[in-house]
Order: C-alpha cells, then sequence, then structure tokens
C-alpha cells in the first residue's frame, strides 16, 4: 500500500507523536510499534513497524510505483 519511503515517514511521524506525549513508560531508546493501516478493499492494506526494527524492508514493486514522489 505504501512505498518503503513512504513507510519510513510515517514511522518517523508516530515516533514523534508518541515521543511527544512525554509518558513515563516510554524507553528513551527508539519507541517499537506496530500499525497496521486497512484500505478500501480487502487486499489493500499495509503494516508499518518503528524504523529501527526493520533492517532490509521488503520492496514491493507495485508499492513504490504508486509514490507520486517516484513518478
Amino acid at each position: 500500500m505504501f512505498s518503503v519511503r513512504q513507510k519510513r515517514e510515517i514511522s518517523d511521524a508516530v515516533q514523534k507523536i508518541l515521543r511527544q506525549t512525554g509518558h513515563p513508560e516510554l524507553p528513551d531508546t527508539e519507541i517499537k510499534f506496530y500499525l497496521r493501516v486497512i484500505g478500501v478493499e480487502s487486499w489493500s492494506w499495509a503494516e508499518i513497524m518503528n524504523n529501527g526494527s526493520v533492517i532490509d524492508p521488503t520492496v514491493n514493486s507495485h508499492n513504490e510505483s504508486m509514490d507520486p514522489e517516484k513518478r
């Protein structure tokens, strides 16, 4: 559903929002999270984890081609 670049941007934004809460139970290091986005169609979904947990992201050529910055 999203390109690798878009997933990284989403992950960075979520990380920033979580950090801004100042919640005392959050670690000082990178916050680990898992986000599942459900699209309009049953086959349309994306899983986004914090950037630090994805060492070698899977590249889906269709998702990459849908990225407006790569067109």
